[in-house]
């Protein structure tokens, strides 16, 4: 009879544990949704952005025969201009112009809900795209 009392509570001891074991189970189901999300939403403002800044293309050096040229300055300042309507701080992006191509690399932080219970509080995103000028229809 003593061999039972000492089993008392080993039950609950393992509810307890897989209790936990499910919720951690459910934060990385949530938050690794809310991740995903949240890449795919970076990646996607990366791409346009490089596709505004890749048609910022120089029309007078164009017109004038000199071949088809993106303006840097104008392909930066309309990139920011949309990452910042985006709601993307200076410090989020960067934007790389290099030739006829633009590079636009966009970092976000996203919150977590549910592994916050195992101090996990937050992690970073990140995406880049390229694009050029398009040259001739499709």
């Amino acid at each position: 009879m003593s061999a039972r009392r000492d089993e008392r509570g080993s039950a609950a001891i393992f509810v307890i544990g897989m209790s936990l074991v499910l919720i951690v189970c459910a934060g990385l189901v949530v938050d690794g949704g809310l991740g995903i999300n949240a890449r795919m939403r970076v990646a996607d403002d990366a791409e346009q952005a490089a596709r505004v800044a890749a048609d910022s293309i120089d029309v007078d050096l164009l017109r004038s025969g000199g071949g088809l040229v993106i303006n840097e300055q104008l392909a930066r300042q309309r990139a920011a201009s949309y990452l910042g309507r985006r709601g993307y701080g200076a410090g989020q992006y960067a934007i790389d112009v290099d030739g006829n191509q633009v590079d636009v690399e966009v970092r976000d932080t996203t919150e977590t809900t549910l592994l916050k219970l195992i101090n996990v509080d937050s992690y970073d995103v990140r995406a880049t795209a390229s694009s050029v000028p398009q040259t001739e229809a499709d």
